[in-house]
């Protein structure tokens, strides 16, 4: 069976993987929240862990892989969001209107990616009775604890917290910008529930809390990650920007609930993206959505440019990049013509199983014969589809009849 090799962010090392379960090989990597059309640094995870995805079905079979990615549809962003689109719905109603839409139009963009479906793909709302019995187990066990109606992680119960992003209290703190509380008893402690008021939506508290509240962030994917890929599994993905304090406390949170050494095996996280340059945001005008470049390059494109960089380093999208991939790829199509069998060829594949070396995946591809090459391009989730977004749909026949008929 072919040897992979991956970094782990948890032991900073590059290592030979290893599954729990060959027959079952897990793996979670963290979706989106939806409450806006997802950016391009969002793509770069989807895009990379479907690599990662296909890349494990080879080895292992198609049958024998369990891919799970969340999309997080509790959050103080969508109830923020929802009555500025929906002013005049009730808020529950505003809420579920702006969480379909915004998970269609995510389903919507990626489509083009050339991404796979995971095998599961969980909503936060429907595990939250999962994430009460965890938070209620650790209460009991002292891991967390009530206050003022909010419930916490107390972060001095386990001692080597801060293992995955390596940080120092001091950094962690500087880093989470945690928020000053009265009723925390370490600055650090996060919060597993807090209580909703008004319209905010809610679910009865666990704990023996009154009223309704509802779950933080973190215990979110602790609870979905357990119930679909149990206590312990093969490999945890997200950006890198995850790592700390998202993915720290996950880890927190799931060792102590379940006694665990570790949450997931192997940690791997894709690196920074910028545009043109500079760290993208709105303010800068350089924020852009997958939604807007599909409007401007064909799927296959975004999809190609985002694996010319390791999955691993910062990378700087450009326009100019895009233009290269796109004719990259047209020379490509027109020397393979993309028939045949999806198949990866044993040079593409020693890349993929060295860290998903995409780079050195496309060097090979450079050099190999039209079948050859075609069969590694479907296997890689390329279809041949370069349709130009930009161009019109006009009749041109009927137009050149009618200036005819003007003239």
């Amino acid at each position: 069976m072919q040897e992979l090799k991956f970094h782990n962010t948890l032991t900073r090392a590059r290592e030979v993987f290893t599954p729990i379960d060959a027959d079952n090989v897990r793996v979670y990597a963290c979706g989106p929240t939806v409450y806006d059309f997802a950016h391009i640094g969002n793509a770069r995870p989807i895009i990379v862990f479907d690599v990662l995805f296909r890349l494990l079905r080879h080895v292992y079979g198609e049958d024998h892989v369990t891919y799970v990615r969340n999309i997080t549809d509790v959050d103080d962003k969508i109830n923020a969001r929802a009555p500025v689109d929906y002013p005049d719905l009730p808020l529950n109603d505003a809420i579920a209107r702006v969480t379909a839409e915004t998970t269609q139009q995510f389903h919507d963009d990626i489509s083009h990616l050339g991404v796979l479906p995971p095998t599961h793909e969980p909503k936060a709302t429907e595990f939250i009775e999962q994430m009460k019995d965890m938070i209620e187990v650790l209460v009991e066990q002292a891991n967390a604890y009530v206050a003022e109606g909010h419930v916490l992680f107390d972060v001095a119960s386990m001692a080597d917290y801060g293992e995955l992003s390596g940080r120092s209290v001091d950094e962690m703190i500087a880093g989470a910008r945690v928020e000053v509380a009265p009723y925390k008893k370490n600055p650090m402690d996060f919060v597993l529930w807090k209580p909703s008021s008004g319209d905010v939506p809610g679910w009865p508290a666990p704990c023996g809390i009154e009223g309704i509240g509802r779950p933080g962030w973190h215990i979110e994917c602790s609870a979905m990650a357990k119930a679909h890929l149990g206590d312990v599994f093969d490999i945890h993905g997200g950006g890198i920007d995850l790592t700390f304090p998202h993915h720290e406390n996950e880890i927190a949170q799931s060792r102590c609930a379940h006694h665990t050494k570790v949450m997931a095996n192997v940690w791997m996280h894709n690196g920074f993206l910028q545009v043109e340059g500079s760290k993208m945001s709105k303010s800068e005008g350089n924020f852009r959505t997958i939604h807007e470049l599909l409007q401007e390059w064909p799927g296959e494109v975004l999809r190609f440019n985002m694996l010319r960089t390791h999955y691993r380093q910062p990378i700087d999208w450009t326009d100019a990049g895009c233009a290269e991939s796109w004719d990259v790829l047209r020379s490509w199509y027109a020397k393979a013509g993309l028939s045949g069998d999806a198949r990866l060829s044993d040079d593409v594949l020693d890349a993929l199983s060295d860290d998903l070396n995409t780079p050195k995946v496309i060097a090979a591809l450079h050099q190999q014969d039209g079948a050859t090459l075609g069969g590694n391009l479907l296997a890689l989730g390329f279809k041949g589809d370069l349709t130009d977004p930009r161009a019109s749909d006009v009749d041109e026949a009927s137009i050149d009849a009618l200036i005819a008929a003007r003239k």
